[in-house]
């Protein structure tokens, strides 16, 4: 089924659909920042006067929903097309968050295999002080229609894709 990504986008962009607070504490900083292979005194020892997360760290936090509760396509329809982080202000311990979540954008691109619909969910994350700390960008990616020829929803094979 086809999905009038324009429609979907003047009905559903910019409206607020979940707030969620969270509390960054030193540890959990550390653990993320090892994880990602840091190895920079300030982003892994709290001790260090200069201590921060790292500038990606907010994109470990979630929300209570992926999508608005009524809209018409829910997460396990599509696939994750990653994660964009626009830093804006530094994250030190001690620090209360507040992310709010709306649908950003909605537009259509056309890849190998048939057009895709991207939803790009936007989490801004603002201090207890009501400074922006981050954006964080996440594509949710839907498949428009089939290959030619399939309507499974498998994967066609090599002489139908023309790699033979």
């Amino acid at each position: 089924m086809q999905i009038d990504a324009k429609a979907l986008k003047k009905k559903w962009c910019g409206r607020e659909f979940d707030a969620v607070d969270f509390e960054v504490t030193a540890e959990p900083m550390v653990e993320f920042a090892v994880s990602c292979g840091e190895t920079q005194s300030r982003f892994i020892d709290p001790g260090d006067a200069d201590f921060q997360a790292v500038p990606s760290y907010t994109t470990r936090f979630h929300g209570r929903r992926a999508m608005p509760a009524d809209f018409p396509i829910k997460q396990h329809e599509g696939f994750d097309a990653g994660k964009s982080v626009e830093v804006h202000n530094t994250l030190r311990p001690g620090d209360k968050l507040t992310a709010r979540s709306e649908i950003h954008d909605i537009y259509e691109k056309t890849g190998r295999s048939g057009a895709m619909l991207f939803i790009v969910h936007r989490m801004k994350f603002s201090n207890q002080r009501g400074e922006l700390i981050s954006i964080v960008d996440w594509r949710l990616v839907k498949r428009q229609a089939d290959r030619v020829g399939r309507s499974d929803g498998g994967s066609a094979r090599s002489s139908e894709r023309g790699d033979e």
